[in-house]
């Protein structure tokens, strides 16, 4: 019966410690995802810039394109 108890100590000591150590990958894991999330968003930005930029260029020479007028 000791033994039986003793068994019982030891299951929970090993859930535990692998419980602690899945909890360590899922916040390496989270930072890992929040770190990409935000490069992968500020790629977006850069992205979007350069789309409106290259737009009002196009804009602006659609404007001052005047070979219609002759």
């Amino acid at each position: 019966m000791v033994n039986d108890i003793d068994d019982d100590f030891s299951d929970d000591l090993s859930t535990d410690s692998e419980s602690a150590d899945s909890t360590d990958t899922n916040i390496e894991s989270s930072t890992l995802a929040d770190k990409k999330a935000q490069e992968q968003a500020q790629k977006n930005v850069l992205a979007r810039k350069k789309i409106d930029e290259l737009m009002e260029k196009k804009r602006l020479k659609e404007l001052l394109d005047d070979s219609e007028d002759w």
